[in-house]
């Protein structure tokens, strides 16, 4: 197939660029604020709490998302020059990062509600995966984190990506983490379950889809495969998220059993 050679910016006013990669987050946040209203009633949140909760979950996914690429992806080059940490125009973002920069966020609103973090993670979980294949099909349109070369008949030549046909892993990733996780959280999140069990199954979910589709992705280039010539940085990093979501899981349904 033909790469659809897309130019990354959306829009310049002057001086000003706007990239379709930034818009992909808007767009993700936007129809995340959305989902969150159709289920304030949940916790019995008004519209101004959902606006809080987004504005943090912002925060989080940006700050995480930098320092978590910084940490797990380029530490050699932070401790040459830690200011690449704010080099935020040069790109870079981790999705564990971004996890953990939630989390975070979480754990604040969740005290300033008085709630656990566990019924604020399954609030959100369910919407989560919108972020996730947005920000993948900025990356396809980036022309970036590109597949192995491959002869399927929808592999791509990407421009960054040499003379060789390549999966295109991005849509990859946008599908099942993005539309397919969505679908999978949104109808099982629809009745009441167990504190933990939404939560456990996001990550039990991401991790398994992840994991798949890192066989077909190139890795990062100053990386590499970090064990057995196929295991990843991203693969390794999915591990404890499968062990955790596992865990909450079965602990949910142990626990609602008890009671």
């Amino acid at each position: 197939m033909i790469y659809p050679n897309i130019d990354p910016v959306a829009l310049e006013l002057g001086p000003l660029k706007v990239h379709w990669y930034g818009l992909m987050y808007l767009v993700a946040f936007a129809c995340g604020w959305y989902c969150a209203n159709l289920r304030k009633k949940t916790f019995d949140f008004s519209r101004d709490d959902i606006d809080d909760l987004v504005f943090y979950i912002v925060l989080g996914v940006i700050l995480g998302g930098r320092v978590g690429y910084i940490l797990f992806y380029n530490f050699s080059q932070f401790l040459d020059n830690p200011l690449v940490l704010f080099k935020i125009w040069e790109g870079g973002m981790s999705f564990h990062g971004g996890l953990i920069g939630v989390c975070l966020s979480l754990w604040f609103i969740a005290k300033k509600h008085q709630l656990t973090f566990f019924q604020m993670s399954d609030f959100v979980a369910p919407f989560f995966p919108i972020g996730l294949g947005a920000g993948r099909i900025g990356n396809f349109i980036n022309g970036e984190l590109w597949g192995k070369p491959s002869d399927v008949s929808w592999a791509m030549v990407f421009p960054t990506g040499g003379p060789m046909a390549r999966h295109p892993s991005q849509l990859y990733e946008a599908f099942f983490e993005g539309l397919i996780l969505f679908v999978i959280l949104w109808i099982y999140s629809s009745k009441p379950r167990p504190v933990r069990a939404v939560s456990g199954l996001f990550l039990v979910g991401y991790g398994v889809f992840r994991f798949g589709v890192e066989f077909v992705r190139v890795p990062d280039q100053h990386l590499g495969y970090l064990a057995l010539n196929w295991l990843t940085m991203g693969q390794i990093l999915c591990l404890p998220m499968l062990l955790l979501g596992g865990y909450l899981m079965v602990s949910a349904y142990v626990s609602q059993k008890k009671s």
